[in-house]
């Protein structure tokens, strides 16, 4: 009977593993009767802040004239743009008035937070997926974003 309970249990956390990977959620918990299961992966750090209003930013942002070169420059370059991992609001910086986390020129170290993004009332860092130097910042302060659009490319 033990046995039969392990598989189970097996299952479970294999159908939550494929509904993290489906939705692109981060953490997911069930709790039937006695039992509570909770999944979580480590795709991107996620820490709560307050949310930031938007703001201008004194940090070189890709506005309209620079928008269509740097989309370009992101088809061109699939493996050194940092696409989103989700619907939300993109953040330049943790608050408003605050420093924004890079700017265009800028070496930045794999791990290092590139930006925020808004999604359900939690503030999502996320990290640079590698090292290198900051050549275009795609998105504007406090602008939505669809899943996998370009927001910055690192060479």
């Amino acid at each position: 009977m033990t046995t039969r309970k392990s598989e189970i249990d097996r299952q479970l956390v294999r159908d939550l593993a494929g509904i993290l990977d489906e939705t692109n959620l981060t953490e997911i918990e069930v709790e039937l009767g006695d039992l509570k299961v909770r999944v979580a992966r480590q795709a991107a750090a996620v820490q709560t802040f307050a949310a930031p209003a938007p703001v201008a930013s004194a940090a070189p942002q890709a506005g309209p004239a620079q928008a269509a070169p740097a989309a370009a420059a992101a088809r061109d370059n699939p493996g050194q743009t940092v696409n989103s991992p989700m619907v939300g609001t993109a953040y330049a910086a943790p608050a408003p008035g605050a420093k924004t986390f890079i700017e265009v020129g800028q070496d930045v170290r794999e791990g290092q937070t590139l930006l925020i993004i808004e999604a359900m009332k939690t503030m999502n860092q996320i990290p640079s997926p590698r090292s290198g130097k900051v050549t275009a910042i795609l998105f504007e302060d406090a602008q939505p974003v669809e899943f996998g659009e370009p927001l910055v490319i690192i060479e």
